[in-house]
């Protein structure tokens, strides 16, 4: 439970909106909220620096609002990926400011304006049908606070528009690469940058594409290195890991825990 929780809790119970057992049982919570259908990871971005994030694929519209609006309530940003416009519609009802990414399939809300990181995450996608999965990664990506560029349509079948595009993939901190088809941008990228570069296959793609499978199988056994991969259509996963990579090399980690790292190694040390 995060400061702006506590505060929160605090001044519910000083107005009287909660009495004395309501407030023992928020405390006592330990970050999840159970609405029966589903249980609220309150605590996750303390835990792991990323939210809690809705994926709305199978559920109803209703439980996607409730679930939204809980999180809401208690000051959590929200991000609910693969999110169709009649889910939006039931959302934004409730929670007035929630904003549609088309092309990402994705609703976002942030009551405040999140930090942006300086150094940038690129966004690259092989062709114009990959966008969807590489729109989720960027949305992600700026969810989390990072800075993001998108450079799309440069795959293999017409590489010299890559080249026309490499030094801003080169300045950036991580490359995620969205490949349908074979797959083998991802493969290339890794050969031209000293950058990590994670690779989501897309299932763009003929029918002996098997739904993204033989770009999966083409980033797996790339001969390039530093070259990772998620699942296949995961622009989310991806934007996750980038994200992660970009805080760490942007020095955004928490100090109170480089702090309490540092205290173990002295307290080992005597």
């Amino acid at each position: 439970m995060d400061k702006t929780e506590i505060i929160r809790l605090l001044e519910q119970f000083s107005s009287g909106e909660l009495n004395q057992d309501e407030m023992v049982e928020e405390l006592s919570s330990m970050g999840l909220e159970d609405l029966g259908f589903a249980t609220i990871d309150t605590d996750r971005t303390n835990r792991t620096g990323i939210p809690e994030v809705i994926y709305s694929l199978g559920k109803t519209p209703e439980q996607v609002t409730e679930i939204a609006f809980r999180m809401y309530s208690r000051g959590i940003p929200i991000l609910a990926t693969r999110a169709t416009l009649e889910v939006y519609d039931a959302v934004v009802k409730k929670i007035p400011g929630a904003i549609y990414h088309k092309e990402a399939r994705a609703i976002v809300y942030q009551s405040e304006m999140t930090d942006i990181s300086e150094s940038y995450i690129a966004v690259v996608s092989a062709g114009t049908s990959d966008i969807p999965v590489s729109e989720e990664a960027a949305v992600t990506a700026e969810f989390l606070g990072n800075r993001v560029e998108r450079i799309y349509d440069v795959g293999v079948a017409g590489i010299h528009r890559l080249f026309h595009r490499l030094d801003l993939i080169r300045g950036a901190t991580v490359i995620i690469v969205v490949a349908g088809m074979e797959g083998a941008l991802a493969s290339v990228m890794g050969g031209l940058v000293d950058k990590p570069v994670i690779g989501v296959p897309c299932s763009a793609g003929y029918g002996a594409n098997f739904g993204g499978v033989s770009a999966l199988l083409s980033m797996l056994n790339s001969c390039a290195s530093g070259v990772s991969v998620v699942n296949i259509d995961n622009g989310f996963g991806a934007a996750c890991q980038a994200g992660l990579i970009n805080k760490l090399v942007s020095g955004k980690v928490e100090s109170h825990k480089v702090e309490s790292r540092q205290s173990k190694v002295e307290s080992h040390k005597e």
